[in-house]
């Protein structure tokens, strides 16, 4: 029920291209946009890079591709693949989610940021010349959505996460099949 949810801007329920410390040379895990596949919530592989620039995020974060086509064709993925307080980074054409403890939840987050709700107003807000188009973030940011109790979010997110889980299983057991 929608009786006790709230319009709020995007901007007041997560972080966005929160600050991170990553010191320039040190080798992290890295996701190049081209390892983001589309319309899918888990990164499938990373690579070991020395840092020299670029956005960087943590497990949890949500990461969404900010130039065309690469949004347009879904590439947006909840981090998973690094360890505990490790920081990893990616293209500089991401941008990057986080939850606010006790506003939002991660999960449903990252399934906010995939619907239509908040992706079609991102495309229709790029700028830019054919072909390098971008997304302007302060849209992004300006954006009102509607936001439910802390409580039910956890209660979307997580039906939302074991539907994706149970899609994943089944990949992997077709894939099994198929070897």
């Amino acid at each position: 029920m929608k009786c006790n949810w709230t319009t709020k801007k995007l901007s007041e329920i997560a972080y966005i291209n929160p600050r991170e410390s990553l010191g320039k040379g040190v080798v992290a895990k890295k996701v190049p946009m081209d390892k983001l596949q589309p319309f899918c919530r888990d990164i499938p592989e990373f690579v070991l890079e020395e840092y020299k620039g670029g956005t960087k995020f943590r497990n949890g974060d949500t990461i969404m591709a900010r130039i065309t086509p690469c949004l347009e064709n879904g590439k947006i993925a909840k981090v998973s693949v690094l360890s505990d307080g490790e920081v990893g980074f990616g293209s500089t054409e991401y941008i990057v989610f986080r939850a606010i403890d006790g506003v939002s939840d991660a999960d449903f987050l990252y399934y906010l940021i995939c619907s239509p709700l908040v992706r079609n107003p991102a495309i229709k807000s790029m700028v830019g010349s054919s072909g390098r188009q971008r997304v302007q973030t302060d849209v992004v940011a300006n954006l009102d959505v509607e936001l439910p109790p802390i409580e039910e979010q956890r209660k979307i997110g997580g039906l939302l996460k074991a539907i994706d889980d149970k899609i994943e299983l089944n990949d992997v057991i077709n894939n099994n099949l198929v070897a």
